[in-house]
């Protein structure tokens, strides 16, 4: 048995059957090795970065780690953004990086690079195997690390991969242990106890419904406030699903979310800071004077808050957002009127991979009472995510509708997640909400003081602005296979909406929606262009 074939084996065996793939001559034993282990399931991406975000959302839907395969380091670089992404997320991955034999390494080639130094920026584990005796081993150990919810990074010489060699048995995998601290939760009670404002921000694997039933139940008797990190992994909500409100992005408005705050804990969330540094601002948002509780880190944390739940509220059942759809507005698309169609038409079980940046700003409110319904955001804040995560959504659970919210911008730095959608004949509907412009960065120029506190100038707003040419996703995403339409009212995307939801298959819709931000900054002609 070769090493290509044996690290197949040895991923399906351990639970890996799923690989999204980019590969190149590095890794033509891997391909081939494919007809002879057939459980796994290869899914071709035409860019790095679509094979490592669907892994990602594969995984926070699946619960189990997807394989990628990648070509030499300028493959690990082109996958790095949705690497950085999962790392936030915890999420378990398996990265096959081929590389060159170990004979040619000393000759540079042109492809020659340190695989290994740009791994370990993403990754909470990384070995390179060196013969192939070692494969089965060194890849089960590699599912091993990823199901403790870090980026399992293994690189493969091309001449081990090749290799033939009697192989050794591999280890069963196993998944980490989630212990609860006592002493922390005891800590937690004191200060859910103590009648001074406390919040209990949660993350990590207490966003689903178990975490969250436990934690608005210790709120019912303590009068504590619920918050969920601004970026959840996987956030469960809708109609029968304990509400919680999310942390905000921006500093000023969590800032007013967490002042009064005597007690901060944390459950399964880090320490709250801003994105980005302000001038005059403090970039810590934890109140002057707050005192920081952790109940639990990222895993565990519903185990530590049920723990609690029973010591601070036995007997008391957690409320539930009642089912509640807006009406569907008529007129000229905006971005809440978008989120009222969306929230009043969302089916039954759906997962919503969100990366409607700006123009999704009323979605959350919009669906708060819309069908139960998963939620995958954009952890890391690497923008790019949102269509190669709804590929890994979409056969994670084959049964659910995937809609995916798409921001105009970052559409285009994953586009070609399209081809693989129609290729793989996913259920996945994507709405483009095309507004025309990085609307963020507009917000941005001014919060950071750059601008000086007047109008931008020519050059800025030309950087800023999405137009001239105006992009065409429809024509776009036909052109790739999907079914594509445009809506410039909400009657328009409502129907587009339903025709989307009831034929199966991909389908894209671009809403055109209209800026959020002041005209002023909007591209003049330039001389010359």
């Amino acid at each position: 048995m070769n090493g290509a074939r044996a690290l197949l084996t040895t991923l399906v065996d351990n639970g890996v059957d799923v690989c999204f793939a980019n590969p190149g001559t590095s890794e033509m034993h891997f391909v081939a090795a494919l007809d002879e282990v057939p459980q796994m399931r290869a899914v071709l991406t035409l860019f790095e970065g679509v094979a490592t975000g669907a892994a990602d959302g594969y995984a926070r839907l699946a619960g189990k780690p997807a394989a990628v395969l990648l070509h030499l380091g300028p493959g690990l670089g082109n996958g790095l953004a949705n690497l950085h992404n999962a790392r936030r997320a915890h999420v378990p991955m398996v990265v096959v990086v081929g590389d060159h034999a170990t004979h040619h390494k000393k000759f540079d080639a042109p492809l020659e690079s340190d695989i290994d130094s740009v791994a370990h920026t993403v990754s909470g584990w990384v070995r390179r195997t060196l013969h192939t005796a070692d494969v089965a081993i060194d890849a089960a150990e590699a599912v091993t690390a990823g199901r403790a919810g870090v980026i399992s990074t293994l690189i493969l010489p091309a001449d081990v991969s090749w290799g033939d060699g009697e192989l050794l048995e591999a280890l069963p995998t196993s998944s980490p242990s989630l212990d609860v601290d006592a002493e922390a939760v005891r800590d937690a009670a004191a200060a859910l106890s103590s009648g001074a404002p406390t919040v209990l921000l949660v993350g990590g694997d207490a966003t689903t419904v178990p975490g969250l039933s436990a934690a608005v139940r210790i709120a019912e008797p303590t009068g504590a406030r619920v918050l969920c990190e601004t970026f959840p992994t996987r956030l469960q909500r809708g109609a029968g699903v304990p509400g919680v409100e999310r942390l905000a992005y921006f500093a000023e408005a969590a800032e007013a979310q967490l002042a009064g705050t005597e007690h901060l804990i944390l459950a399964g969330a880090a320490a709250p800071v801003s994105f980005f540094a302000y001038p005059g601002r403090a970039g810590d948002l934890v109140p002057p004077g707050c005192e920081v509780h952790t109940l639990a880190g990222y895993s565990g944390a519903t185990a530590a808050l049920e723990m609690l739940a029973e010591d601070l509220a036995s007997g008391i059942v957690a409320p539930v957002a009642q089912p509640r759809r807006p009406e569907i507005p008529s007129g000229d698309l905006t971005a809440f009127s978008a989120a009222a169609v969306i929230g009043a038409m969302l089916p039954e079980g759906a997962v919503i991979v969100d990366e409607s940046n700006t123009a999704g700003i009323g979605l959350a409110d919009a669906t708060a009472g819309s069908p139960a319904h998963d939620v995958l955001t954009l952890t890391g804040g690497a923008i790019g995510y949102g269509m190669p995560a709804a590929i890994g959504a979409a056969l994670a659970a084959p049964d659910r509708p995937v809609l995916s919210l798409q921001a105009d911008g970052s559409a285009m730095y994953t586009l070609s997640a399209l081809w693989t959608q129609a290729r793989e004949s996913l259920d996945i509907t994507t709405v483009i909400l095309a507004n025309g412009a990085y609307d963020i960065l507009k917000i941005e120029l001014q919060r950071v003081g750059a601008a000086d506190g007047s109008a931008p100038g020519p050059s800025a707003r030309r950087l800023l602005d999405l137009g001239s040419p105006t992009i065409d996703f429809v024509r776009i995403a036909e052109g790739m296979g999907v079914p594509a339409r445009r809506a410039r009212t909400a009657e328009e995307l409502a129907e587009a909406l339903a025709e989307a939801f009831a034929t199966p298959g991909p389908h894209l819709i671009e809403a055109v929606v209209p800026s959020l931000v002041s005209d002023s900054f909007k591209t003049a002609p330039v001389a010359g262009a």
